[in-house]
């Protein structure tokens, strides 16, 4: 978009505001430029419908007026952005413990999550044609976040990392170093270490932290996307231990917060979102259920409904009962 006139640029009426647009763009050009995916939306322009597969080819001129429409939940979009890219499901999903890759696969549909983390693993070389995830789990429909599970140094992390990424192209990664085996909890000095050598490689680390408000500023200013404060540890299930933290993180900081380990069921889920995060990671929680599609249901429902009542805005605690009808004028 320019924000002056001039001769490389028309003028146009889009949803009802003048923009200025640069001359020979195309309405695809427009759709990008604006942060939309062309495929994930309806063009009106001059009052005539542009088809989808025309929207590439179809090129403005000066004094068009166009609508940009596309669907969004309950009248309005509740989204998230991390690091510039936007998602609507609050929810992220892991994909180790299932039985199999359509178990998983079927659970990732479940949950209406749009990103799932994926661990860096050697290839069988024995079986070369054996199954992979991307066989069940398209990267071109899913944000793949490729995460460094199982690292307990910020060297093994970092050179896990760039594998991914020479793998796949991926910069928006999960960062996440191991202090011991026992409780899985992070170093947070090799953390903060890895954050910022990764930061200045041009990755966009998502980061498994302690749930310490300082501790989560410090990765912030070390280029860190999103902090990920544990409920509680990993694959523990014993749900959010330290609601006071997690809040007080929130509250401070500029980058998403979510919380990422420790959720058992979807009342945690809830908590989480209550408190006022942006989303939650979970793996163990729904591939250890019974019926781990069924519970991938309920984990979206539960985050969905969590963020509603954060949005809503609770009532008051109060140390003694508060009748709701008035004892006045009691027969």
């Amino acid at each position: 978009m320019t924000s002056s006139l001039s001769t490389d640029s028309i003028s146009l009426t889009l949803n009802g505001e003048p923009r200025q647009f640069r001359v020979a763009a195309t309405v695809a050009d427009l759709v990008r430029d604006i942060g939309l995916d062309p495929a994930k939306v309806a063009v009106e322009r001059n009052l005539e419908i542009v088809s989808r597969s025309t929207l590439e080819n179809v090129h403005l001129a000066d004094g068009d007026v166009l609508e940009i429409v596309h669907f969004v939940g309950g009248g309005q979009d509740d989204g998230w952005s991390v690091a510039g890219r936007h998602f609507t499901s609050r929810l992220i999903v892991g994909t180790g413990k299932y039985k199999d890759f359509e178990q998983n696969a079927a659970a990732l549909v479940a949950s209406g999550a749009e990103i799932i983390t994926v661990a860096v693993r050697r290839v069988n070389v024995s079986d070369p044609k054996a199954p992979m995830l991307t066989d069940y789990i398209d990267p071109k429909k899913y944000t793949y976040l490729p995460n460094t599970a199982g690292c307990f140094t910020a060297d093994d992390a970092i050179r896990t990392l760039r594998l991914a990424r020479e793998a796949g192209g991926w910069d928006l990664v999960k960062l996440e170093v191991l202090g011991e085996a026992k409780t899985l909890y992070p170093d947070m000095r090799e953390t903060l270490k890895a954050t910022e050598i990764l930061a200045k490689e041009g990755f966009l680390p998502m980061v498994y932290c302690v749930d310490d408000p300082i501790a989560a500023k410090q990765l912030e200013d070390a280029g860190a996307v999103a902090v990920m404060p544990l409920g509680a540890p990993i694959g523990s299930g014993l749900g959010i231990q330290n609601r006071v933290t997690i809040r007080l993180i929130v509250e401070g900081a500029k980058v998403p917060v979510l919380v990422d380990a420790g959720v058992g069921t979807a009342s945690d889920a809830a908590v989480a979102m209550e408190l006022g995060c942006d989303g939650v990671l979970m793996n163990t929680a729904i591939a250890e259920a019974k019926d781990p599609v069924a519970m991938a249901t309920a984990m979206k429902l539960a985050v969905q409904s969590g963020r509603m009542a954060y949005l809503a805005g609770r009532m008051g605690r109060r140390m003694y009962a508060d009748p709701s009808s008035p004892l006045a004028g009691l027969i």
